[in-house]
């Protein structure tokens, strides 16, 4: 029996947003609907009505966004905004002013103060949870794991700093040949200096992970650094495979934004992987069983039967005695959880490498690698038992079962062995049900118990 796939997803990061307004309601409204709205577990809100209990929060605690209403009762809003912007912690966090009067010289005063975005609190609460989830998404605090190659201590130690300031993991190396050997260990970003003092460059490591390690731009991207302005220089980042570059000495703000910017891409390529897997495996799997559905096991059968490596392989077809009477008298809903529970006691018994696929109605296909005859005909007894015994909704079944394989003749394919199993599996059904029968082999003997009704 195989063990079953634990997910090893990451935890999401808990967005932590200081809420900043002077009516007790509103906060109490917002903290509420920001909560429901972007998953409470993954949310952190803390509600202030002064900006000296603000500046007091700010002092301890570390915020991804901060939304402020334009007047406090012991400060403006855009003052306080210039405060904040003003300390190490939060010098770029996301500052939004909720205002009924967006007008252009109040934002123009707030975007030179630090405002990064207003919100018109007239078009509402709901509309207020929908704009905050969404720049959220887009301006919460950096996650990711960094390769950064640099050969310089003294611009290291700077650079360093900042990346681990703002949440990123990073990881070091001094040299193109040292970043070559750990390029594969999972890596959300590289950050490289192009001038290198070892005998391969910044520019000869980029060419090598795009064109050798087959690394595309959006499955890893990288920033190039240099101290070099020179637009030929450059050109020359972008042919060698680079997403982008900033000079040094690097300012804070211009190198958080392009490692944002590339992080984001790098996001947005593995959710696109994502869906695509997803998509693959809803056209390839039985929603009702989880098992495979008659597709999959086309399109891997010919491939399975002529690996060397897995040979023999016998294809097994089993069949639910009597489902129609299940049906008949118990309904269709009932018919439905005893083929759900079929399908989960089948994927449970197979091995790595074996197809599991349901074939239409009541019926299953399993093609089973690198067996021994004795190994597969106490398999078979044993299944034929496990679902004697199952009693899926409470019901009684049992099932017939045929078996062929292309042990001693390798050249059989698959329809040859599909065939053979389907004329053996109607012997089990002539023969009184609930048994399993070998193509090539005198009929099985009925069990002891069960019988096949």
């Amino acid at each position: 029996m195989s063990a079953s796939l634990v997910s090893t997803e990451p935890q999401k990061k808990v967005l932590r947003i200081l809420v900043i307004d002077s009516s007790r309601v509103s906060r109490k409204v917002i903290s509420r609907a920001l909560a429901n709205e972007i998953d409470a577990a993954g949310v952190d809100i803390t509600a202030v009505g002064t900006a000296q209990e603000a500046v007091q929060v700010l002092k301890h605690l570390r915020f991804d966004l901060i939304t402020c209403s334009i007047l406090l009762p012991d400060m403006y809003g855009i003052e306080l905004c210039k405060m904040i912007r003003k300390t190490d912690a939060h010098r770029f966090t996301p500052f939004i002013v909720v205002t009924a009067e967006p007008h252009a010289r109040l934002m123009r005063e707030g975007f030179s103060a630090g405002v990064t975005d207003y919100y018109n609190k007239t078009q509402g609460f709901k509309d207020f949870v929908h704009f905050i989830r969404g720049f959220a998404e887009r301006h919460a605090g950096l996650v990711g794991k960094v390769l950064y190659l640099e050969d310089s201590d003294a611009d290291a130690e700077v650079t360093r700093s900042i990346m681990e300031r703002h949440g990123l993991e990073v990881v070091r190396v001094v040299s193109a040949e040292q970043a070559l050997k750990v390029v594969d260990g999972g890596f959300d970003l590289i950050v490289a200096d192009f001038f290198l003092k070892d005998d391969l460059s910044g520019g000869d490591f980029l060419h090598t992970i795009r064109c050798g390690l087959r690394y595309s731009r959006e499955e890893l991207p990288v920033l190039m650094m240099t101290a070099n302005e020179d637009r030929t220089m450059q050109a020359e980042i972008f042919h060698a495979g680079g997403n982008d570059f900033v000079t040094k000495p690097v300012m804070e703000e211009i190198l958080i934004s392009r490692i944002r910017s590339l992080l984001l891409i790098k996001q947005q390529f593995h959710q696109l992987r994502r869906q695509s897997e997803e998509l693959g495996r809803k056209a390839t799997t039985d929603s009702l069983t989880g098992t495979h559905n008659k597709r999959y096991l086309m399109e891997r059968a010919a491939s399975a039967l002529s690996d060397l490596d897995t040979y023999p392989a016998w294809l097994a077809l089993i069949d639910l005695d009597h489902f129609k009477q299940i049906n008949d008298q118990h309904g269709h809903l009932v018919g439905d959880q005893v083929l759900e529970g079929l399908g989960a006691l089948l994927n449970r018994v197979a091995r790595k490498g074996d197809i599991i696929a349901r074939i239409g109605g009541e019926e299953f296909a399993l093609l089973l690698m690198s067996r021994t005859g004795n190994q597969c005909r106490s398999e078979m007894e044993q299944l034929r038992a496990a679902i004697e015994h199952l009693k899926p909704a409470s019901v009684t079944v049992t099932a017939s079962i045929g078996v062929a394989t292309n042990f001693n003749r390798a050249d059989a394919g698959f329809t040859d062995l599909f065939s053979e199993a389907d004329e053996v599996l109607y012997e089990a059904k002539r023969a009184g049900r609930n048994r399993v029968v070998f193509y090539g082999a005198s009929l099985a003997k009925k069990p002891r118990e069960g019988g096949g009704g």
